[in-house]
């Protein structure tokens, strides 16, 4: 019986640092993550791909601005949905690929994915999520006076615009996704954290200004659909404590206790490593079997584990 895996991939990913963030960029950095996932597929794993897009989905609001004095513009909701359209569609042909290049005739799919969340939800009064480039502190500015943008610091790295990111509440594709899981197609869903919605007392859907943070809706999903494994790849090889400083010390294995304990003290700044910690314990502690945080670099020596932070309970 073959083993079912959720791998939570960042939306920088597919924009190292560094780079402008060409299509042509993101392709090979999509082919990159996809060669190492088709090789955990090699091995026998059913896989579930989620992915974040924070620089993509702040690219289409910009270009939407910008152009706002000639075409319609676009919502949060409908820059989640399109970015979901157009990274989905990268990591399609990319998985297709390295999984032909591997021998294996395996069907790869996207699955346009919506969640529900509750509109008194407090996080539409306090935005927090980063989305789209960094800024320096003066262009930050200028944006937040002209365009009314919440802005904060973001883990030392420049100044990000923030959103409001309402708790995931009901994935809404997720019987979809199951019987998609059961016609063994690798499937591609939930970009961006999920097209944020409200459904109404009359059972209709209404799109929300909002985004949802991938990892803890990537978590609500791996429960949804029983995975055996919870990944959740980044930029680090695993999770740190005292990250940057002279006492840093990297963690190979950790119980959600032990990752409670150092998230109270601190350790793992809201807008990088804290949502994904904080996801694999929300994920251990309602009953899943297991999680990892590594990058992608390091998945394959993960699963063996000679590399990543193993999570238990």
């Amino acid at each position: 019986m073959a083993y079912t895996a959720l791998i939570a991939i960042g939306g920088n990913s597919l924009i190292r640092a560094g780079e402008r963030g060409t299509i042509e960029e993101q392709l090979a950095n999509a082919h990159a993550t996809a060669k190492s996932i088709a090789q955990m597929i090699k091995m026998g794993w059913r896989v579930v791909i989620t992915h974040g897009n924070g620089p993509q989905a702040g690219a289409a609001l910009i270009r939407s601005e910008r152009a706002a004095g000639e075409v319609y513009t676009h919502t949060l909701d409908m820059c989640v949905a399109t970015t979901q359209s157009e990274i989905g569609y990268m990591l399609q042909i990319a998985m297709e690929h390295e999984l032909r290049l591997l021998g294996l005739n395996k069907l790869v799919t996207v699955v346009p994915t919506m969640v529900a969340v509750d509109p008194n939800d407090p996080a539409f009064k306090k935005p927090t999520k980063p989305i789209g480039p960094f800024y320096s502190k003066e262009v930050a500015q200028e944006k937040k006076e002209k365009l009314g943008w919440d802005i904060v610091e973001d883990a030392a790295r420049g100044y990000r615009r923030v959103v409001p990111s309402p708790e995931p509440m009901e994935v809404l594709q997720l019987e979809v996704i199951k019987k998609i899981i059961d016609l063994d197609v690798i499937t591609i869903a939930l970009g961006g954290g999920g097209i944020p919605v409200v459904k109404r007392e009359d059972g209709s859907i209404v799109g929300c200004e909002a985004v949802i943070d991938k990892d803890r809706s990537s978590a609500l999903l791996a429960y949804g659909l029983n995975v055996d494994l919870f990944i959740i790849s980044t930029d680090a090889d695993q999770v740190y404590v005292n990250y940057k400083k002279p006492d840093m010390k990297g963690l190979r294995y950790a119980t959600t206790q032990e990752l409670q304990k150092y998230y109270d003290e601190g350790h793992f700044p809201a807008g990088s490593m804290g949502p994904k910690v904080e996801s694999v314990i929300r994920f251990i502690k309602n009953g899943g079997k297991k999680a990892i945080i590594t990058s992608f670099e390091c998945l394959m020596d993960a699963l063996e584990e000679k590399a990543g932070t193993h999570i238990s309970n």
